[in-house]
């Protein structure tokens, strides 16, 4: 692997643009003749719809559409697994977010007026608003198969005879919250049918391909009539993974035969889009005298809520992840992924990891507490090693990065411990760490293909094309960065092609933290290919051997004489060729070659150092210190790297201490952002601090992981371990709020206070 060069700190492409607000998103678009698109959603959790009337919403000046059900021509549903909920509902609706019709007007105003005149008769049915309803057999069920979704668990050992061998045995339930993405662009775009019948859809997504075939589903039209141009995007963490807006701006499109523009308010995005599962998980965990870990059992279930989306595949992570570093002879773990009437919810940055990580690194705390031993320690002697299976068992790549980010990690607190500051009268200050693992990409057994197109354009610009969105995580810089270092060229002679359905080969999705792993692995097969078309072109051209030649700035260059420019430029080697100059690459994303569901081969580390200081008159948890050591191979891009590390960072601050959508009976309590709280600046420590470990084993073939979800998952646990140390109170439930430490130190009596 190539040493870190200047090339790593490059300032981001597209990075002045977005700070100084020239960048144009897809829903800052305004087009000729634009029209502009709502949406009807149930105000209901649960009801039959017994009659839809739209005359008198039709009949309002400027209204151009108002379509219902009996309006899409191809299959009623979406999914991007399985396609079930409904585009348009035409009997029942399932919870508040779901769409009944869809106006198109010449304004905002006058659409969101239309909608106050469609009629919509509802029966009102029970509301299942917990998952112990929908598991109650008293309760109606809301699908065809019950409202058990999925399940999923993994065994192996002996965990009833582990158990009765252990010394020490610790067993908690865990209180995981429904988390708000939060991203500052909401969901919208413009949708703009052609002249020649096709479709181009401007919206973001994290799948344009993904999105065209859906589409295509809907509308009855073949996938090479609809466009889906994706980047930029503000944002999305996951929560544009799926269909949001994107049909029905289609439908009223195609129905109209003009521009239709749909862009949510924050209630909107609210009241619609999918969240960070709320779960609630049980375990079990003992250790043998000298604390060895014998037996583990694993109890989840997860309110999906009403629709499927990908929460299966966040159940299966979960299981998959409910072990984490840690080398356990016995195992059981089980999983339920629940339909509710609740809000849906899918995939979210860290994809089912960050519950069960919180989940099991408080057992080992627990554990480590009731054998009074230093809690890193413990952790140490429990670890895998660098051949070690993965946590279902399965083959994965060597890597010794549990240990390294675990060392790193420990170094860090003994370091702050050394120097903690004595407390105030009112305040306690508290160090805590946690380690983890995540697998990038799918996962084995499910469909991840990836890919990309380099060619020398008849302008003479290099252009690198992938099927990846630009969704605020920097992939720009990465594409740069790689082609950049792996041919040798400059970045004037280079071009950037993703997101466009058009022009992009399909390189899968832009999620599972895969991007950065994916554009490694197709330089390495398209950069020879390329190289070599061009300087056999160019000894061609100039009669120079090709064994002295190579590319550079502007153009290819000789390697033994001494040139103030190139041979031939890039633009001239163009000039003389009929046909543009194209190498493509198509792969699947690496996998395990144990044929194990779901499980994973490659895996990134984190190892958290959390420092907190308590108000012991208000309750609040102020955090003054987040270090994080991430075990993820070479950086890429450092100042894209840090930024996803801090940034993930931000993210899982607000889901440990502050952020949680409420719901009651089927509605949320939480409908803005007025009354959902997320980290601000003063929120953050001052300074945060971001470690690369970017060993890789010797002969490791698979370059660069992605870091995208890492920096979110063990910030929770090593929170909650840090407000231990300072008040001797454990945590079991998210977020830990001012109400809960007050009410929590009430019930112990108070502290001491040195």
């Amino acid at each position: 692997m190539k040493k870190q060069t200047d090339t790593r700190n490059r300032i981001r492409p597209d990075g002045k643009a977005k700070v100084t607000g020239r960048l144009t998103y897809l829903t800052d678009l305004t087009l000729p003749n634009m029209l502009f698109g709502k949406i009807l959603r149930s105000p209901h959790a649960h009801a039959k719809i017994r009659r839809i009337r739209t005359e008198k919403a039709e009949q309002i000046p400027g209204v151009h559409a108002v379509l219902t059900h009996k309006d899409v021509p191809g299959v009623n549903g979406f999914g991007i697994i399985m396609p079930d909920q409904p585009v348009l509902c035409e009997d029942l609706v399932r919870y508040v977010g779901d769409a009944i019709a869809c106006v198109a007007a010449d304004s905002i105003d006058i659409a969101a007026l239309a909608l106050t005149f469609i009629e919509v008769e509802y029966e009102e049915l029970p509301v299942i608003d917990t998952m112990e309803k929908a598991l109650d057999p008293d309760y109606p069920t809301l699908h065809p198969d019950g409202n058990i979704l999925h399940k999923a668990g993994h065994k192996r050992g002996d965990t009833e005879k582990a158990f009765s061998e252990c010394a020490v045995i610790v067993e908690q339930t865990y209180e995981l919250p429904r988390q708000v993405h939060g991203y500052m662009e909401t969901e919208g775009g413009v949708i703009v049918p052609e002249a020649d019948g096709q479709l181009t859809v401007y919206v973001g997504t994290q799948h344009g391909f993904k999105d065209q075939f859906q589409l295509a589903r809907i509308l009855n039209m073949p996938e090479s009539d609809i466009r889906v141009v994706s980047s930029p995007m503000g944002g999305s963490f996951g929560g544009k993974d799926e269909l949001n807006i994107q049909p029905y701006g289609a439908l009223l499109a195609l129905k109209t035969g003009r521009p239709v523009k749909i862009h949510q308010t924050r209630q909107e995005s609210i009241r619609t889009s999918i969240k960070r599962h709320p779960m609630r998980i049980t375990m079990k965990t003992g250790v043998d005298p000298s604390g060895y870990l014998l037996a583990h059992q694993t109890w989840i279930k997860a309110d999906t809520g009403a629709y499927s989306t990908l929460g299966p595949a966040v159940l299966d992570f979960s299981v998959e992840h409910a072990t984490g570093p840690y080398v356990i002879p016995a195992v059981q773990t089980e999983g339920l992924s629940i339909i509710t009437n609740n809000g849906v919810a899918g995939e979210f940055r860290g994809f089912g990891g960050n519950q069960v990580t919180f989940a099991l690194e408080g057992q080992m705390d627990r554990l480590a507490d009731r054998l009074h031993m230093d809690p890193v320690e413990f952790r140490r002697m429990n670890l895998r090693k660098s051949n070690d299976v993965g946590p279902l068992g399965q083959r994965i790549a060597e890597t010794e990065g549990a240990s390294l980010v675990l060392e790193t990690i420990a170094t860090q607190y003994q370091q702050q411990i050394a120097q903690k500051p004595a407390s105030s009268k009112y305040s306690l200050r508290g160090y805590g760490t946690a380690i983890t693992m995540h697998g990038g990409g799918l996962g084995y057994g499910r469909l991840d293909p990836a890919g990309g197109r380099l060619s020398l354009k008849s302008n003479g610009k290099i252009e690198i094309a992938f099927g990846f969105e630009e969704a605020g995580q920097g992939i720009l810089s990465v594409i740069e960065t790689l082609v950049l270092e792996e041919l040798g060229c400059d970045v004037e002679d280079l071009s950037i092609v993703i997101g466009d359905t058009a022009l992009v080969p399909s390189s899968g999705s832009t999620t599972a933290s895969r991007g950065t792993s994916m554009v490694w692995h197709s330089l390495q097969k398209l950069k020879q290919p390329f190289k070599q078309k061009l300087i056999e072109l160019t000894a061609a051209n100039t009669g120079i051997a090709q064994t002295e030649l190579r590319l550079g700035k502007a153009g290819i260059w000789s390697t033994k004489e001494e040139y103030d420019q190139p041979v031939i430029t890039y633009q001239d080697l163009a000039i003389q060729q009929r046909e543009e100059i194209v190498t493509h690459t198509r792969f699947d994303f690496p996998t395990t070659p144990d044929p194990i569901d779901s499980g994973h081969f490659l895996y990134t580390f984190s190892g958290v150092l959390a420092g907190v200081e308590i108000d012991l008159l208000t309750g609040k948890v102020k955090l003054i210190q987040l270090d994080q050591a991430i075990a993820a191979g070479p950086v890429v891009n450092r100042n894209g790297y840090i930024g996803q590390i801090e940034g993930g960072g931000a993210m899982a601050v607000g889901y440990t201490l502050m952020e949680e959508a409420l719901m009651k009976e089927g509605h949320y309590l939480t409908t803005n952002f007025d009354t959902y709280l997320m980290p601000g600046l003063s929120d953050m420590p001052f300074l945060m601090n971001t470690i690369p470990i970017e060993d890789l084993p010797e002969k490791d073939i698979y370059g660069p992981r992605g870091v995208g979800e890492i920096g979110t998952v063990g910030v929770a646990p090593a929170i909650a371990s840090a407000v231990f140390d300072a008040i001797g109170i454990r945590i079991d439930q998210l977020p830990i709020s001012p109400e809960f430490i007050l009410q929590a130190l009430e019930e112990k009596g108070g502290v001491a206070v040195e």
